[in-house]
């Protein structure tokens, strides 16, 4: 489960920020996805939308760390000047819920 778990994240984080792929990463999301990122909404469209039209969306994300355990995944990135861990949970192969931490590199 843990790997199949981190192969679902991995891919959605790579439609993101590798390929662009907006629409296969929002596949990748439940309807009634929740983040806990200020500043982002809460819903699979709104959520993929937001991303697409932020800063991050031109940026390349270097991923420095994966660990999955049961239902979590924690990904440590460095993204557009930012070192950043993500926590998603996944339920039934889609991304249900996330938390982030950030913080300027080299802070």
């Amino acid at each position: 489960m843990s790997e199949t778990n981190r192969t679902i994240v991995v891919d959605c984080l790579e439609n993101l920020f590798t390929h662009k792929d907006f629409d296969a990463a929002k596949a990748a999301l439940h309807p009634d996805f929740v983040t806990h990122s200020p500043g982002l909404p809460n819903g699979r469209d709104a959520f993929a939308e937001a991303v697409k039209n932020s800063p991050l969306a031109g940026a390349t994300a270097e991923i420095k760390h994966i660990a999955a355990e049961n239902d979590l995944v924690m990904v440590h990135l460095h993204v557009a000047g930012q070192a950043i861990v993500d926590i998603l949970r996944v339920e039934d192969g889609l991304l249900v819920e996330h938390w982030d931490v950030k913080q300027p590199l080299g802070a």
